[in-house]
């Protein structure tokens, strides 16, 4: 059962301590991820190693390295003269950036080693520009697409300076 009242704020120092752990774990996990592939691979599958798997093996890479630096830049602490100015953004909030990137890394990691199984589960990094488009479309796209049209709002000046605009123009046919 959830406490009750107000849900208390964290400092900034402990929003810095938890970016670091959260980073901490998010590269260990990056890192079992392709210790156990490239092990398993190099002692089991070395015949089967393919282009195909050499090239997704790298498309895994360049997802690891820029959801790393992208949630490293993200939660990049400042310092002035030893005190801690900004702690960065907070890694661990609920509904935020950090965790759709924390999602990714875990998507891939998991789909990296379920590939020690079958070539055809890197067909499940489809789900990542899949999810992309659907949350493009449910947060802007689609109401933007599928907005009533809003009324002009018009004061009443402008709207007495039209009527004799358009009563002047009855007048001149």
């Amino acid at each position: 059962m959830p406490p009750k009242g107000k849900q208390g704020t964290k400092g900034k120092k402990q929003i810095a301590e938890e970016n670091k752990s959260t980073l901490s774990f998010y590269i260990k996990v990056i890192a079992a991820a392709n210790v156990l592939y490239y092990t398993v691979y190099y002692f089991l599958f070395w015949d089967y190693f393919t282009t195909t798997s050499a090239i997704m093996c790298v498309l895994c890479s360049v997802i690891y390295l820029a959801t790393y630096q992208f949630m490293a830049s993200m939660s990049r602490a400042t310092y002035h003269e030893g005190q801690l100015i900004d702690p960065g953004v907070d890694l661990n909030m609920e509904a935020g950036m950090a965790e759709h990137i924390k999602d990714l890394i875990l998507l891939t990691s998991m789909v990296q080693v379920a590939t020690l199984m079958s070539n055809y589960f890197w067909l499940l990094l489809l789900l990542v520009p899949g999810r992309a488009f659907y949350m493009l479309w449910v947060n802007i796209l689609g109401p933007w697409f599928f907005s009533p049209p809003q009324e002009e709002q018009v004061d009443e000046k402008k709207q007495k300076k039209m009527e004799r605009k358009m009563k002047r123009q009855q007048i001149v046919r």
